[in-house]
């Protein structure tokens, strides 16, 4: 089996574009890890990941002080990083 320079194993295939096609878009909604300005208790880190994950703040909450009290407050070293380094969410529609 012989092939030739520029036609590679399967050879390209141009097909009249039909009513039936898929129309691809770039209307992607990414979200954003952001401190909450509304669902806060301290600095609103646990807000900004609940948001981002889908899950209730609360039970972020709760592993939070878990973690805290079986980890010998090393969570505690990683919400203060997360505090420093996640911008606060400012947008009007932050809820």
């Amino acid at each position: 089996m012989k092939t030739r320079v520029g036609s590679g194993l399967f050879p390209d295939v141009v097909r009249p574009r039909g009513d039936d096609d898929e129309v691809m878009t770039n209307d992607t909604d990414t979200k954003k890890l952001r401190r909450s300005s509304t669902d806060k208790m301290i600095a609103g880190v646990c807000g900004g990941w609940a948001r981002l994950l889908g899950v209730d703040a609360a039970i972020l909450r709760i592993l939070l002080v878990v973690a805290t009290v079986l980890g010998v407050g090393t969570p505690i070293l990683l919400y203060a990083v997360c505090w420093i380094l996640m911008p606060e969410d400012t947008s009007a529609d932050a809820i």
